[in-house]
């Protein structure tokens, strides 16, 4: 993932973060602000059913007659004018009827249709009678529909020991309360228990769904938060009347009745999209103006880390602290190649003082060797045969100079860091037979068994160098071997290859082993060498990522063992 789209991500979520507790907010707060609104539904349904009460205390007023009814019951008077008389009066009246003191029917009036409907009233069954008579209050049943129209019974105990049994409507109050609205969709209705709704085809009254309304007179709450119809959901709130198994209910359609949240949803809706744009094109552009310098400046960086000092980043991509730190990036680049330039100087400088010195120490004696046979041949006072002896000599003498003048300049390369390792994919056999053709005659010459055991196809090295570190190996091996044998041994596992060089050598002590490695250090001063080539070859093997080590007893022998990581070229 690149720097820009983690810049980017991250201004995202800074931005956004905030924005999920203030969403979850307004959902909380828009529940809340919906029950609010039907808790308003709920106060206009309390005061229908109060309104409700109101207008049956009101009957008990207008049976102010009973009075006189009784009267004329006690003077075996015909009360039928009396009661078409109230009939009149009480346009809402739709039937009145006199029972005696069993409950059976005595007299009726009424509208003749609507008496020819209604059977003669028998209440003998009803045990609420005595308890009326004694308490003399009125008693109201639960509605009923007649002819369209929701009805209820009453009774009312009269002075002479009889009842008076009236049938009332309650169209004219019904259609009062729809009259009363809550917008243009909000309405009051009178429902039973079964969720049946008390109306005539004259009113109002969508097809709602009987079992969700009974549903909701079932629950705890007074709010109806969802009822359906085939076209339309409404919502609204219920409460209990005084006329037993019925319930004022008032409800709206969902769309009039939460308009002002929707409103104020497209409102946030386009409130968060602008956020949302705002932020997204924000954090686009901050993170482009950001990541461009860190970018480049990591570029740079890692060129720098490379080795490349002539690397240099544009100011102008940069703004404010950033351009300022690119400013300083640069100058110190600049700084650090003149160091580097200095640094160089140094060590060709040194390097040269070092190949000097090495040359001082350790050339003086070959060049006084070949001084004097010079001097002697210069005379003529030589034979042939010694002239030819001498000449040996002094070519032999020339090819060790040659030879620590090159191991010369190796140490002072590797030491300054100068010396480069050029890896592949090397076959391994041949090169060790290569090497054990270098030195077999040497070993022949003293009776040595060489061999090899080679188990590793190829191995990645620089193959100039590996052929010299082993070749130094086995040459040492032969040298400081007198009988017995020199075997090298190539082998490999899941991490590295092993290449060891065994002899039956002499052998070395463990204080000749702690400098064995070391620089211009012979452990044996009479065999012939520099004391160089134990130490290039463990720098040459560190180069590659390896080790070179040594277990040796002596008089039993030493084994050099040569590791090399495993790795992909």
């Amino acid at each position: 993932m690149s720097l820009f789209s983690k810049l980017f991500k991250l201004f995202l979520v800074v931005v956004f973060f905030p924005l999920i507790p203030l969403v979850l907010l307004l959902g909380f707060y828009q529940v809340h602000l919906k029950d609010t609104i039907l808790e308003t539904h709920v106060n206009l349904a309390e005061m229908a059913s109060s309104a409700m009460s109101q207008h049956i205390e009101d009957l008990s007023g207008r049976l102010a007659f009973s009075t006189q009814l009784s009267s004329l019951l006690q003077k075996k008077q015909d009360p039928h004018a009396l009661l078409s008389e109230e009939l009149a009066a009480n346009v809402d009246f739709v039937m009145l009827a006199v029972l005696n003191s069993e409950g059976l029917e005595k007299y009726r009036a009424g509208n003749p249709e609507a008496l020819s409907q209604i059977k003669p009233i028998d209440l003998r069954r009803d045990k609420q009678l005595p308890l009326l008579a004694r308490e003399k209050r009125l008693s109201v049943s639960s509605f009923e529909v007649v002819q369209g129209l929701p009805v209820s019974e009453f009774v009312y105990p009269l002075e002479n020991g009889d009842y008076l049994y009236g049938i009332i409507s309650f169209f004219g109050f019904i259609s009062r309360l729809q009259e009363q609205r809550i917008g243009n969709t909000g309405h009051i209705y009178l429902v039973d228990i079964s969720g049946r709704v008390y109306a005539n085809d004259l009113q109002y009254k969508p097809a709602f769904n009987a079992r969700q309304l009974a549903r909701a007179f079932m629950s705890k709450s007074a709010l109806i938060k969802k009822l359906n119809t085939p076209r339309e959901t409404y919502v609204g709130a219920y409460a209990p009347s005084p006329i037993l198994g019925a319930y004022v209910v008032v409800l709206q359609l969902r769309s009039e009745a939460y308009r002002s949240i929707y409103h104020t949803n497209i409102i946030l809706a386009l409130f968060l999209l602008t956020i949302f744009t705002l932020a997204y094109f924000g954090a686009l552009t901050f993170a482009e103006r950001l990541g461009e310098p860190i970018e480049a400046l990591s570029q740079a960086a890692v060129q720098v880390s490379q080795g490349n000092l002539d690397v240099h980043v544009d100011p102008d991509m940069g703004w404010g602290e950033f351009k300022r730190l690119i400013e300083s990036f640069n100058q110190m680049t600049s700084d650090l190649k003149d160091y580097q330039n200095l640094r160089l100087q140094a060590q060709v400088s040194e390097l040269k003082e070092q190949v000097f010195r090495a040359v001082a120490h350790d050339l003086r004696a070959p060049l006084m060797g070949l001084q004097g046979y010079i001097y002697i041949l210069q005379n003529g006072q030589i034979s042939a045969q010694e002239r030819e002896d001498y000449l040996k000599q002094m070519a032999q003498a020339s090819q060790n100079l040659s030879v620590l003048l090159e191991d010369v300049l190796d140490v002072s390369r590797l030491e300054a860091g100068m010396s480069s390792v050029q890896k592949q994919s090397v076959e391994l056999r041949p090169l060790v037979d290569e090497v054990l053709g270098l030195v077999r005659p040497a070993a022949e010459q003293k009776g040595l068994a060489l061999s090899a055991q080679v188990d590793v196809d190829q191995v990645p090295a620089d193959p100039k160098l590996l052929k010299r570190v082993l070749t130094n190996l086995i040459s040492n091996a032969v040298k400081f071997t007198e009988k017995g044998f020199v075997k090298l041994v190539a082998t490999q596992d899941e991490k590295s290859y092993t290449v060891s060089v065994q002899d039956s050598g002499i052998g070395l002590t463990e204080k000749e082993i702690k400098g064995l490695f070391q620089k211009y250090h012979q452990v044996h001063a009479d065999k012939p060498g520099f004391g160089l080539g134990l130490f290039i070859s463990r720098q040459l093997v560190q180069a590659h990522g390896g080790s070179l080590d040594v277990i040796s007893t002596p008089g039993q022998g030493s084994t050099f063992t040569i590791t090399l990581p495993k790795e992909s070229l």
